[in-house]
């Protein structure tokens, strides 16, 4: 631990000023670090980039400091331990991970840093934990007086009705059956109603203390826009929004990932794939390029992004369906963890929805889980086919009413920050459209016994004769041609929204549509269909308004405070230095320092160690290690400008 905190009584306080460098905790983070402190069981639910590292790393350095021993961090994900570990040691906590990147030699000296009482924080993958090997130094621990805490991350693994449902998780309810008296912090940053209670009933945590943060991530603009020709969509969100921006596009299937990654490499975008799939060299190679370098696009299937502690992800872009709004919500919080404004994007069509209602029908799954993740798709495409704002509609998911900071607690009904709200959407009353629709399906149904795919429905409606359309003889039903009036994308629409309201579903391998019961009420014009009008939203103006910096090659970045030109230099220079540094310590540049840090240097200028103490981020290590070196960057820069 640093040795600033050796003489002196430790607090949270103290550790939160001297170690990371911040003069106050954000939200819930000080009720939850003292709730640890004084040896009490949590559940905390605080979303991606909500601060959720400090609730056990504060706790972990007071209780160490105090005599109480090593946390243990239980974590399925190598990268974040990497960095997390990095981060610390840079802070001068002592910390270590276990994990299969370790030869045999330094496994055996973590394991007996772990075992002398010297390691503050210890991180592990949960099937490692399980080991008889590490519960044997666990016990050894314990018995010593020597186990401060555990901390649970990613605890939404544990539930099988999440959306990352991870069998090793289960076995962690040991830790409450072998160390009682030990507190338990479980964390996760998305967990609807049910899944919570499953933590809680799984990892023995009924009588555990719940935080519940705002879901709100006001700095997230959220835009869902309907399919038409998806890459061009992309390509002109990426080059108009997010020139030189690193962010992540996920695609369903590891196919598409290589070949979206091939495609924009090919238009000039800096573009990775990643997926399971990949040699895990590769893998690893392309996550650390991600992680270190700036600019860069990743290409990933879910198996990406999970843990990524990187802050400067402008964009998360979908360019497929997601399964469910905690899924959705998860990867869409890894933008703009550094609270500058960031982008969640998703192109959404009806082949996402056929192909997302096959996956839970086709799957082996019991018929109550089925109609669980049922209900969870449901949810999520009213949120793409709604006309309201999104941002209520996904805090209501989660429990919450929409009320922005700083308004009284007032509920809202208009974030001002998603597609809806900035440029609400047209609508059109689609109840006959359906019916017609619906009209054709049964005909199909009453003519074959079967019905038949969406783009020979539309085909029918719209009176193309077709080669399949002339053989079936269905130019002669009376619905052929009924649907004139409206084009191919129109209809599609209109498919999309019944197939998300339930009013029809896809059956069979050839994704054939049928009748669903409430297709009835439909038919007889008892229930209204109103779809939005289909529109990109247009570009948010001025990505110069946003503080952009152009540099000899270098790619265009947002400042996180608002700089003028001399201060947009010193924040160049000091991210240059930064790397440089990064690159030395073999470090993503984040640790070193975030933008914002390196912003608020710029802005401030201080031209002593004590005036450079007092900027959010920089703690007593830090400012022993680089003091001297930013304020040299600093006055070299002030002499030539």
């Amino acid at each position: 631990m640093d040795a600033a905190l050796a003489d002196a009584p430790v607090t949270a306080q103290q550790v939160l000023r001297t170690v990371f460098g911040y003069g106050a905790f954000r939200g819930q983070q000080q009720a939850i670090v003292e709730h640890a402190i004084d040896g009490g069981d949590a559940l905390v639910l605080m979303p991606t980039g909500g601060g959720k590292s400090l609730c056990y790393q504060v706790p972990a350095i007071v209780r160490h400091a105090r005599g109480q021993g090593v946390a243990v961090v239980v974590s399925p994900l190598i990268a974040l331990m990497h960095d997390q570990v990095g981060a610390l040691e840079e802070l001068g906590v002592h910390a270590a991970f276990l994990n299969s990147t370790l030869e045999g030699d330094e496994a055996r000296r973590v394991e007996r840093e772990l075992l002398s009482g010297r390691l503050v924080l210890l991180s592990a993958a949960p099937e490692r934990i399980l080991t008889p090997r590490f519960l044997a130094m666990l016990d050894s621990l314990h018995e010593r007086g020597a186990l401060s805490l555990f901390a649970i991350d990613e605890a939404h693994c544990v539930s099988q009705w999440g959306h990352d449902f991870r069998e090793e998780y289960l076995g962690l309810s040991l830790l409450h059956e072998r160390y009682a008296d030990v507190p338990r912090l479980a964390l996760t940053a998305t967990a609807d109603a049910h899944t919570r209670a499953d933590i809680q009933a799984r990892l023995q945590l009924q009588a555990a203390r719940v935080f519940v943060a705002s879901f709100d991530r006001a700095n997230i603009r959220y835009t869902i826009v309907e399919k038409t020709d998806p890459r061009q969509q992309l390509l002109r969100f990426l080059r108009e929004e997010h020139d030189g921006d690193a962010g992540i596009v996920y695609c369903q299937t590891r196919r598409k990932v290589e070949e979206t990654a091939d495609w924009l490499a090919a238009q000039g975008l800096a573009a990775l794939p990643y997926h399971a799939g990949l040699d895990a060299g590769q893998r690893r190679r392309n996550q650390e390029r991600f992680l270190r370098e700036e600019g860069l696009v990743m290409v990933a299937t879910i198996a990406f992004g999970m843990g990524i502690d990187k802050p400067d992800v402008r964009f998360v872009a979908h360019l497929d369906l997601p399964k469910n709004i905690e899924g959705y919500y998860q990867e869409t919080g890894r933008a703009g963890r550094d609270g500058m404004p960031a982008d969640a994007w998703m192109a959404y069509g009806l082949a996402d929805v056929v192909n997302q209602r096959r996956m839970i029908d086709d799957s082996e799954a019991e018929e109550d889980f089925k109609r669980l993740q049922r209900g969870k798709l449901d949810a999520l495409l009213a949120l793409a086919e709604a006309h309201d704002c999104r941002r209520v509609r996904l805090l209501a998911y989660f429990g919450e009413t929409y009320a922005p900071a700083g308004d009284a607690g007032r509920p809202h009904s208009n974030c001002g920050n998603c597609d809806n709200c900035l440029h609400p959407p047209q609508s059109w009353d689609a109840t006959e459209a359906a019916r017609k629709a619906l009209s054709c399906i049964y005909r199909f149904q009453q003519q074959h016994g079967f019905g038949f795919g969406a783009g020979h429905l539309i085909d029918v409606l719209r009176g193309k004769s077709t080669d399949k359309v002339l053989q079936r003889g269905h130019e002669r039903l009376s619905t052929f041609g009924i649907g004139t009036d409206l084009g191919e994308a129109q209809w599609r629409g209109v498919l999309r929204q019944l197939l998300a309201a339930g009013h029809i579903r896809s059956v069979g391998e050839y994704n054939t549509l049928e009748l669903a019961e409430s297709a009835r009420a439909v038919l007889r014009g008892e229930v209204p269909i109103h779809l939005r009008v289909a529109a990109e939203a247009p570009a948010r103006p001025g990505r110069a308004a946003r503080g952009t910096l152009r540099g000899s090659g270098a790619r265009p970045a947002a400042p996180p405070l608002a700089l003028d030109e001399a201060g947009l230099a010193r924040f160049a220079a000091l991210k240059a230095w930064r790397g440089e540094v990064a690159r030395e310590h073999n470090l993503p540049a984040y640790i070193v320092f975030h933008d914002a840090t390196l912003a608020e240097m710029a802005r401030e200028q201080p031209t002593t160690l004590q005036a450079l103490a007092a900027i959010g981020g920089v703690g007593e290590k830090k400012l022993a290690a680089y003091g001297e070196q930013i304020l040299r960057v600093l006055a070299a820069r002030s002499q030539s400008s």
